[in-house]
């Protein structure tokens, strides 16, 4: 298990004797796209690391999904992580964009190797800092950016994350994403189609100018 690409990338530097470790306690696990795979309240009997696909990490509030993070291959969930420290009870939604691939390591043998194996934190510490920029980020987008930027951000965001352009998403997802109705995101998505940075097809929305729009 540990030639799959991300896991030796990850994991190398903690040497042989780790990845030997690591292929006897992992195993591989596949998720179809659009599948909730943990939900608030549900025991966390392993520590994912996404090997394939993409992961949506959101919670919702009155019925309205806020968004944490997107999981890109090669990383894990760092709440997911945290929990584990507490009482291995899930406080998040994570939910399969697409088809997904993990290596899943026990929550046991997890906590074996970060006392036996201490530098496997810094692997963790980095992602943490890299989801706390990415919140920080997200506060900006929302305190400072009118709607169409945030909209067009988004887009452009998922365009990133699967490769794909034009990128298949609704209006109810973007919405949903950026905590607002599809109503609003409809005559936004409209306004950015005049003014030439998208295009909507039936089987998804092109982005057409990578730069950001005006203010």
């Amino acid at each position: 298990m540990s030639n799959e690409k991300h896991l030796s990338e990850k994991f190398a530097f903690l040497g042989s004797e780790f990845l030997a470790e690591l292929d006897n306690c992992a195993v591989i696990a596949e998720v179809k796209a659009r599948t909730e795979i943990i939900a608030p309240g549900q025991r966390i009997n392993n520590i994912p690391i996404l090997l394939s696909g993409s992961v949506k990490v959101y919670t919702l509030n009155d019925g309205r999904e806020l968004l944490y993070y997107y999981i890109k291959p090669g990383e894990s969930c760092i709440m997911t992580v945290a929990s584990i420290f507490q009482n291995s009870i899930s406080r998040i939604y994570a939910y399969a964009e697409e088809h997904s691939k993990f290596a899943l390591i026990p929550v046991p043998d997890f906590l074996r190797f970060v006392k036996k194996y201490p530098l496997i934190n810094t692997v963790f510490y980095e992602e943490y800092d890299a989801r706390f920029t990415a919140l920080m980020d997200m506060v900006n987008d929302a305190v400072y950016h009118k709607l169409d930027i945030r909209v067009f951000n988004y887009i452009q965001k998922q365009v990133e994350l699967t490769g794909t352009n034009p990128v298949m998403i609704s209006h109810k997802e973007i919405a949903a994403g950026l905590g607002t109705v599809r109503e609003v995101v409809s005559r936004v998505l409209k306004k950015l189609v005049n003014e030439g940075h998208v295009v909507q097809h039936k089987y998804g929305i092109e982005l057409l100018n990578k730069k950001k729009v005006s203010p």
